[in-house]
């Protein structure tokens, strides 16, 4: 897959730490240079997870997914995250920032072409905030693109979710064991533990209740805005789900630029958890 990595010491795997030096060395490595853009929001996460999580769990996991690029033949690099989407499912909670899907579309797609060129031979757009309308103007961000020069890594689909922890599968995960284990794996010093292990279990299925008709947290009786189990996360939990995640993107990556190693398509309709 041409010539071996270049080598930037000190740099890491973040643009915004390269210099116009390391990341020129990157551009003329010979192998495909890829952009993993982390996606998230500004979004109420219990009383206990930072209103970040989202942005958080695509920064970890994008920054896991680096090494098995690099396996599979492929230079990549985390990009500055986009930190906002569309929230509008925490309406009514201190906190929710939310943005209309056609600007954070047209945002996206803007940074997708800025990104190419600037040299990056693919953009994927790590998404983990799951609220329908949110996920819908990622992927609307990419339409006019090739598959080789951008893709979307998101849970959402039965491919990946099916990797992912039962409380995911469930709907019943925001805010509860799989991101407060995320979270706790990623930035365990935003994590209030003394709040989350006091939380009760809220069984509300997400999922569910978008099926039902419901459009806010509160309409499906999530009054602290989350629901799952975070008392029982654990930092193990997190790192495993982490893995899962950066599969993920590898395979999206992979799949798109034809890469050794490519992960086993599933095919199946795409799920609609809002548990990011």
């Amino acid at each position: 897959m041409g010539a071996e990595p270049a080598s930037v010491p000190g740099r890491g795997r973040h643009l915004a730490d390269q210099t116009t030096a390391s990341f020129e060395a990157l551009r003329a490595c010979g192998r495909p240079l890829v952009a993993l853009l982390p996606v998230g929001s500004v979004e109420p996460h219990g009383p206990h997870l930072p209103l970040g999580t989202d942005t958080i769990i695509s920064e970890a996991a994008a920054l896991r997914a680096c090494a098995l690029l690099s396996e599979r033949g492929a230079e990549a690099l985390v990009v500055p995250a986009l930190p906002y989407g569309v929230t509008d499912f925490a309406a009514g909670f201190a906190g929710a920032v939310s943005l209309p899907a056609a600007a954070l579309t047209a945002m996206l797609a803007s940074i997708v072409a800025a990104l190419r060129a600037a040299g990056f031979d693919h953009v994927c757009l790590v998404n983990n905030h799951l609220e329908p309308a949110h996920d819908g103007a990622v992927r609307a961000a990419i339409a006019s693109f090739e598959a080789r020069e951008a893709s979307v890594a998101c849970p959402l689909t039965r491919r990946w979710a099916r990797t992912l922890s039962a409380e995911f599968k469930s709907g019943a995960c925001h805010a509860g064991t799989y991101e407060t284990s995320l979270v706790l794996a990623a930035s365990p010093d935003l994590v209030d533990t003394a709040s989350a292990r006091g939380l009760t279990a809220v069984p509300i299925s997400l999922s569910s209740g978008i099926q039902a008709g419901k459009h806010t947290f509160r309409e499906m009786g999530m009054t602290a805005a989350y629901a799952g189990a975070p008392a029982e996360a654990t930092a193990a939990h997190g790192e495993e789900q982490l893995d899962h995640l950066a599969a993920m993107i590898a395979g999206e990556v992979g799949d798109a630029l034809e890469l050794q190693g490519g992960a086993e398509r599933t095919s199946g309709p795409r799920g609609i958890d809002p548990g990011g």
